[in-house]
């Protein structure tokens, strides 16, 4: 019988746990990423501070699964999905690859989203990527750099201020990560100026930090930030972003320009464009992030046998953290396992909420396979 022909789409959580949950099933799987490493996402703000070097959060995915006989890794963008006759394109250096499949699993994660003013990602890196973080601690570093130098109050206290904008997960961390590293890490590293005095600025339009958790831990989280001197300012819609500053707009009608030489982007999140070719041809609808609303079982209307994971999903209102995808990933692979040893599995997905030591815990054992 022919080996059935597993495509997984992204090198994230989702598209990783998918790929070693087939491990041992009578399976050929090819994942194919446009990257050459599995992120670890949840730490990339460690690694924007300087105090996890970018090696640490993102070992190489072929070294993960080189010891996974029956799984290949291609690097490339994939750039179309036919769902009718089953194949995926994907491009490198010029060259046009297409490759069948049986099942196909989609994690091809995220990207910041400016709600429209792309002109602010000039100004304000997002936090998705190696390559942002590497910015953003060039960014970082470079303004208490220049703090050093200049004798001019304003100019200090502008290269001296840090403005992060989105009250989300990421932007917490990153919030809490500056404070750390100025009131405590760097205190004894400048002798002209002093770190503990920078200004550091937690901005959304939104009414409560963490929006969307529970109300007591939104509470918590605000407390503790202000407890380490992080200014909250929320129902704070962010009007411009420029070399110098930001302009806000508040809730009760009052606006401010905060000068500010770095600032940080971690407002919202836009889906892989794949989401809208993989809702147009199976009907599932889309929601502004462009996340595919699929069914319980984590498919496409019509096509069990496509799996759309992590931040592309659009589910119950499950958050966009990387335990939701790694346990998306793991289901899929149950799903798939189950089909072709005829013991389908039939319960829905189920999000387990297990907080994030779980999900450390998880990515040091793939850290240390091979």
């Amino acid at each position: 019988m022919e080996r059935r022909r597993v495509v997984v789409i992204g090198s994230g959580f989702g598209g990783l746990f998918a790929a070693k949950g087939l491990a041992k099933e009578p399976v050929d799987v090819t994942l194919i990423s446009r990257t050459v490493s599995h992120l670890f996402q949840p730490l990339l703000y460690q690694a924007a501070t300087g105090i996890l070097s970018t090696g640490e959060i993102a070992p190489a995915t072929r070294d993960i699964l080189k010891n996974q006989r029956n799984a290949t890794v291609l690097l490339g963008e994939v750039t179309r999905i036919d769902l009718a006759a089953r194949t995926v394109v994907f491009e490198k250096l010029g060259k046009t690859i297409e490759v069948g499949y049986d099942h196909l699993v989609v994690a091809a994660g995220a990207g910041p989203s400016y709600f429209g003013n792309d002109r602010f990602a000039l100004f304000a890196p997002g936090m998705k990527t190696v390559d942002d973080a590497l910015e953003l601690r060039a960014r970082i570093f470079g303004s208490l750099e220049v703090a050093e130098l200049s004798d001019d109050p304003e100019e200090r206290e502008a290269l001296l201020t840090f403005v992060v904008v989105g009250a989300g997960p990421t932007g917490v961390e990153m919030v809490g990560q500056i404070a750390e590293l100025t009131r405590d890490v760097l205190v004894r590293s400048f002798k002209r100026i002093d770190t503990r005095q920078a200004r550091i600025v937690l901005l959304d339009a939104a009414d409560a930090v963490l929006p969307g958790f529970a109300p007591s831990l939104s509470a918590s989280a605000r407390t503790r930030l202000e407890r380490i001197g992080v200014e909250v300012k929320l129902g704070a819609r962010v009007t411009g972003v420029d070399e110098t500053g930001v302009d806000v707009s508040y809730a009760d009608g009052r606006s401010e320009r905060i000068a500010a030489s770095c600032k940080v982007w971690a407002a919202g999140v836009q889906a892989s464009p794949l989401g809208k070719q993989l809702a147009e041809q199976s009907g599932a609808e889309i929601d502004r992030a462009g996340r595919v609303a699929v069914l319980p079982d984590l498919t496409l209307p019509g096509h069990p046998e496509v799996f759309v994971l992590g931040d592309m999903m659009s589910l119950d209102r499950l958050p966009g953290v990387a335990q939701v995808a790694l346990q998306g990933g793991k289901y899929a692979a149950r799903r798939i396992a189950g089909e072709l040893a005829d013991r389908p599995v039939t319960e829905p997905f189920r999000y387990r909420d297990k907080g994030s030591m779980a999900v450390v815990s998880q990515f040091g054992a793939v850290a240390q396979i091979g």
